[in-house]
């Protein structure tokens, strides 16, 4: 009896251990982001886009993070929204009035980071051509110049500061979001194109401290969507699609390890502003007011 008990001991454990092993080698279908100042810059249909407005500036944000809420496999171009694989959508409430992303419980990725990922066994098999991603929130680093008299002081200074980017239909804050080490307090619903900055430096010994933000005019986010014409995308939105590049993103159902797509993202002057001093420096100090803070291209790319 005794060697009988010690034989299913050892079959439990054995067993328990088989399937801690089977769990982590469930192949996955993985995401990560890729942030590329050097990327074709793309208008909303997907054509080169690489002349500015007149009076239009812009800059290749350093990005420091980035959210998205909704993630779609598309099988082809006349795919409609949300007739694709729909693998993921952020959590949403009604606690500001109209449904809008929560971001509290928004989960922010680096260059490189994994920003989702799903069991390929939960994929419905099949060749998907384009990928649908919708941006939420992102935060990066541009240049600001100053040039005014600060108490009698002539002060010329270009350095970094750090952006708060909301760019999903419509966001949700609590109370307050952090920029970089300072917290500005919005609480309630926040449309596509609000923004946030914190910006700090010293002159001559003395602190010089900006935290603001801001509404960018309805509409003036660019959303990059090649699918304009069969596969529209609602207005307000920000689901940027791309086509595989290297041909089609394949599932067949027997995938045996991890499949990684890195979803390629074009920051080419992806943050602009209207010129107040054409001078090609973001000057808000002199009321030169952010237009568009939308990415300028997406390219997702499998590696099997």
């Amino acid at each position: 009896m005794k060697l009988f008990k010690t034989f299913i001991s050892l079959f439990l454990v054995a067993a328990l251990f088989a399937g801690c092993k089977k769990n982590e080698t469930t192949p996955k279908l993985i995401f990560k982001f890729k942030f590329d100042p050097n990327q074709q810059r793309l208008n909303g249909f997907g054509e080169p886009d690489s002349t500015m407005p007149a009076n239009h500036a812009g800059q290749s944000p350093s990005f420091n993070a980035m959210s998205a809420h909704y993630i779609e496999l598309a099988q082809g171009p006349l795919t409609l929204l949300g007739t694709g694989a729909v693998l993921y959508r952020a959590p949403e409430t009604t606690a500001g009035g109209s449904k809008a992303i929560d971001f509290s419980q928004s989960s922010l990725a680096k260059d490189g980071e994994v920003f989702y990922s799903i069991p390929l066994s939960d994929v419905a098999a099949g060749d998907y051509q384009y990928l649908r991603v919708s941006l939420a929130y992102q935060n990066y680093d541009v240049n600001l110049f100053i040039d005014t008299t600060i108490s009698g002081f002539h002060i010329v200074n270009e350095s970094p500061c750090t952006v708060a980017s909301f760019i999903g239909y419509n966001t949700y804050v609590a109370s307050s979001y952090k920029v970089k080490n300072q917290n500005i307090t919005a609480p309630g619903n926040h449309t596509q194109g609000y923004w946030g900055f914190e910006y700090s430096t010293s002159f001559s010994g003395f602190p010089y401290n900006l935290l603001t933000s801001g509404q960018a005019p309805a509409g003036s986010t660019t959303v990059v969507n090649p699918l304009f014409a069969t596969s529209p995308i609602p207005a307000g939105s920000c689901l940027a699609t791309g086509a595989f590049a290297g041909g089609n993103l394949r599932i067949t159902g027997n995938e045996t390890k991890d499949i990684i797509v890195t979803v390629s993202l074009s920051t080419n002057k992806s943050f602009e502003w209207v010129e107040v001093v054409n001078d090609g420096k973001w000057e808000p100090t002199k009321g030169e007011v952010i237009v568009d803070m939308g990415v300028r291209g997406l390219i997702p790319s499998a590696q099997y």
